[in-house]
C-alpha cells in the first residue's frame, strides 16, 4: 500500500481531442498509479441442494481486489 506502479501494456488511450487503440497494445504507452489498499469484497454464498436427495453443498467466496488511484497517464 502506497507504492507506485506503472503499467506499460495499455489497450487504448483517449484524451480531449483523439483515441488511440491498440493492436493489441500501444507502444510506449504507461499508465502510472499509486496503490490505495488490497482487500477482499464482500463475500459470495454458494448454495446447491437437490430436493429429495438430502444433498447440499453451500461454499463462500471472497474475491481479493486492488484499489489504485491512476496518477499520469503517458502516449
Amino acid at each position: 500500500e502506497g507504492e507506485d506502479v506503472i503499467f506499460s501494456e495499455v489497450l487504448f488511450v483517449e484524451n480531449e481531442k483523439d483515441l488511440i487503440i491498440g493492436t493489441p497494445l500501444i507502444k510506449g504507452a504507461e499508465v502510472k498509479a499509486k496503490v490505495l489498499k488490497q482487500d477482499r469484497n464482500e463475500k459470495v454464498i454458494i448454495f446447491k441442494y437437490k430436493p429429495k436427495k438430502r444433498y447440499k453443498l453451500k461454499k463462500g467466496h471472497r474475491q481479493p481486489f486492488t484499489e489504485v488511484e491512476i496518477i499520469d497517464i503517458k502516449s
